[in-house]
């Protein structure tokens, strides 16, 4: 049975969330409503979009959703054998990054932005545990456009967490988050707009 979803806290303070084994924060408002469409519409434009491919029991797939990895220089990035180099940073991401530090009292060295252009880009369920980011990391993960909800499930009790997600609403995920929980986003029949996503997160070498 799915629990509550949050505890009861003050927004300005940020949500926590009602999740066993794991630490993740919400802040709905993050960003004002402007704020996070100026950022959609710059990012959406200034990025270096891709659309990748990822090799899975020995087949290749098409990711389904555009892609974009900046970074420092040195914060390399793999996953399903895709190799990512960062670009350049910008900076509106430089900018949003200075944000979630300062919410995170984290640095970064590095985004992955995804680009849900339609109801039938995804996520499939996954954690975020390569060896590059370390042990228990912490990621910021920043919406900005159409709303779309993000499932949790554990890995061992299966329980399962829906979460919308706002344009402009950050979501910190730390502790042991990634080692007990998958989260992904489905496909949807629904005409639906775009979504950027930016996750923040450090790459250890």
């Amino acid at each position: 049975m799915q629990q509550e979803l949050f505890d009861t806290q003050g927004v300005d303070e940020g949500i926590q969330l009602n999740m066993k084994d794991a630490d993740v924060s919400y802040y709905p408002s993050f960003l004002l409503a402007d704020q996070a469409l100026h950022y959609f519409n710059v990012l959406s434009q200034q990025l270096t979009w891709r659309e990748e491919h990822i090799q899975l029991f020995g087949k290749l797939f098409k990711v389904p959703r555009l892609q974009a990895w900046y970074g420092d220089d040195d914060a390399s990035y793999r996953y399903s054998n895709l190799s990512m180099q960062p670009n350049n940073w910008t900076g509106s991401l430089l900018e949003l990054k200075a944000l979630c530090e300062h919410k995170t009292q984290h640095s970064f060295n590095s985004v992955l932005a995804n680009w849900y252009r339609d109801g039938q880009d995804s996520m499939g369920m996954h954690a975020d545990n390569e060896p590059e980011l370390g042990h228990r990391p912490c990621i910021a993960s920043l919406s900005l456009g159409q709303e779309r909800t993000l499932v949790f499930a554990h890995k061992h009790s299966k329980e399962k967490l829906r979460l919308p997600l706002a344009s402009g609403s950050l979501l910190i995920m730390k502790g042991k988050t990634q080692e007990c929980w998958l989260h992904g986003i489905a496909k949807t029949k629904r005409p639906l707009l775009g979504r950027i996503n930016l996750t923040f997160r450090s790459i250890i070498n």
